[in-house]
């Protein structure tokens, strides 16, 4: 008995030691933050300091931004965001995040003025609100003539409450500080509880965030419209917008993170991992090669060009990796992955399936890297999204290949299946299927659409990582199910045709577009030049397809009238 009373005694003691260390490690911050202030008295120099010597005040400095932040609760308005490009993304929400409060209003305009070089004030250049480059003003603009084309002028159907993904007149509220702009703040910065706003009431649409008009604007044929004002200037906010928390997303073989802006905006970014110039090696399977953020942002252009429309907004941005990742971040374990290389760089490397070691480690230069942000969809407790998987996935295996590589009448069996036996889903995996041989995308085992809208909507092309990885080589594997099938629909087939004249020529178009992007050039001259032989290799197939087949048999026509545009009378 006095022995069991001696070990009852014993725990106590090492319980009582254990919560006295806990208390004094959560107290050491703080401890810490006193004696800087009275060390430096006025908080310290924001001056730039050598990454080695801000190594040593790592604990510190976090300490001090979490302080200043206040750290509050999660906001209504985050309840809007969401993006997956996981199969099971339409189960939940992967953001690791509680929102942060905007920050100092005058600190984030300082932050947003692009910087730009003396030599460039004169020159004469057309204004871009993607707050990137600018394109030259000689000559005429080949984007803006394309635009122009009664292609790119075919009025969608009439849109009902049914074919829109959100309808502005509903009972969700919001928080006039969801956001950066000024027309959102309190002006007179009293204490106050923040007043609700319905979107029926005072506040307008036009004075939303510009993510949350992008996600109103979604409807059953595309993601945002033509001309969309909104589009440019929700890319500028991922370019220009303070970053105010980051976290890693979950899933997936490499590291991707979730980043916060001060309008409560959301982003997935896919940090720099490959020079342009670096090919896929030959001998790299398709599922082990890197993502590239170049990738991602080019699979948006491109896919504007294509009238697609089903990428949502993506731009590159120049990422300080001490002050916009290390300190804003909650997340120990990405934390605590920052390292100094023996180069002197900053990196990390965080947590992921494969990729993420310190000899896969991302480095800037010193502590500047580069990465493509992609505005984030709408959430999925909002807006629910069905993934399927891909009839013309890959096996992604070594050495077995799959159904569609060894039967040539696989599309007869897909033809018969749902939801590919009637509507217009099997066009839309040919549309797919045209975007991703133009990019040499090997990558498409699912596919995601929207539940609300059912089979008659449009594929969201998410995940386009591993594209433009060989410019010297044409995966013609891609094509084959556009050469099995033999489908297609009119307005793409007439929109590919256009591309590949001269006075367009994709190619051209593709190099024009993406030098509105800050990280310009985005893409190296082989990899633009290889768009415009693909295409015509697209081109050949649909022709040996027409000339077996019967154009009526192969063609669908979508474009005869303005009520049957994005719509067909099913398969023949």
């Amino acid at each position: 008995m006095i022995l069991f009373r001696k070990f009852r005694v014993l725990i106590l003691m090492v319980f009582l030691v254990a919560c006295t260390m806990h208390i004094m490690i959560d107290l050491l911050p703080k401890l810490e933050k006193r004696a800087a202030g009275a060390d430096s008295g006025d908080g310290g120099c924001q001056c730039a300091h050598h990454p080695a010597g801000e190594l040593q005040g790592w604990g510190k400095q976090r300490a001090r931004s979490a302080a200043e932040a206040g750290w509050p609760n999660k906001h209504t308005l985050r309840i809007l965001q969401d993006f997956s490009n996981e199969p099971s993304s339409n189960l939940t929400s992967h953001s690791l995040e509680k929102i942060t409060a905007a920050g100092d209003r005058a600190e984030s305009f300082k932050r947003m003025r692009p910087s730009a070089g003396k030599a460039e004030d004169h020159k004469p250049l057309i204004g871009d609100a993607s707050g990137g480059r600018t394109v030259p003003a000689h000559g005429v603009s080949r984007l803006s003539a394309l635009f122009e084309h009664p292609l790119y002028k075919i009025d969608l159907p009439f849109l009902t409450d049914d074919d829109t993904l959100f309808n502005v007149n509903t009972d969700i509220r919001f928080y006039p500080r969801a956001t950066g702009n000024q027309v959102w703040h309190n002006e007179e910065g009293n204490a106050e509880e923040e007043e609700e706003f319905s979107p029926t009431g005072e506040v307008t649409a036009e004075s939303y965030p510009n993510w949350l008009r992008f996600h109103i604007g979604i409807n059953r044929y595309e993601l945002y419209s033509r001309h969309s004002l909104v589009l440019d200037a929700l890319l500028k906010d991922l370019v220009t917008q303070r970053i105010t928390s980051v976290a890693m997303k979950s899933g997936g073989t490499q590291l991707k993170l979730i980043m916060t802006f001060q309008n409560y905006g959301q982003a997935l970014f896919k940090p720099m991992k490959q020079t342009r110039e670096q090919e896929t090696p030959p001998d790299f399977f398709y599922f082990s090669d890197f993502e590239r953020h170049n990738a991602e942002i080019a699979a948006f252009h491109l896919d504007r060009i294509l009238d697609f429309r089903r990428v949502p907004p993506v731009a590159g941005r120049l990422v300080n990796m001490t002050r916009e990742i290390r300190d804003m971040t909650r997340d120990k374990k990405l934390w605590r992955t920052f390292f100094i290389s023996p180069a002197n760089n900053v990196c990390f490397y965080g947590e992921c399936s494969y990729y993420c070691s310190t000899e896969h480690a991302l480095c800037g230069k010193p502590d500047q890297i580069e990465g493509s942000l992609a505005a984030f969809l709408p959430d999925l407790s909002l807006a629910k999204r069905k993934t399927w998987r891909n009839p013309w996935r890959r096996s992604y295996h070594k050495r077995k290949k799959a159904e569609w590589e060894v039967d040539p009448d696989y599309c007869d069996e897909v033809k018969q299946t749902p939801p590919y036996d009637r509507g217009t889903r099997l066009l839309d995996v040919m549309d797919m299927t045209i975007f991703d041989f133009l990019m040499g995308n090997m990558d498409r085992h699912h596919y995601e659409t929207f539940e609300k809208f059912g089979n008659e909507t449009f594929i969201i092309h998410l995940d386009n990582g591993r594209g433009f990885g060989k410019h010297s080589h044409d995966e013609l594997s891609i094509l084959v199910p556009l050469s099995q099938c033999c489908r297609v629909r009119k307005s793409s087939y007439l929109r590919l045709q256009l591309l590949a004249k001269e006075e367009y020529q994709l190619s051209s178009l593709m190099e024009e577009s993406l030098l509105r992007d800050r990280l310009s050039p985005v893409l190296i001259q082989r990899h633009l030049q290889a768009l415009d032989r693909r295409l015509r290799l697209v081109l050949q197939v649909l022709a040996g397809c027409i000339e077996k087949e019967g154009y009526v048999n192969v063609v669908e026509e979508d474009v005869v009238g303005d009520t049957s545009t994005h719509r067909s009378p099913g398969h023949r």
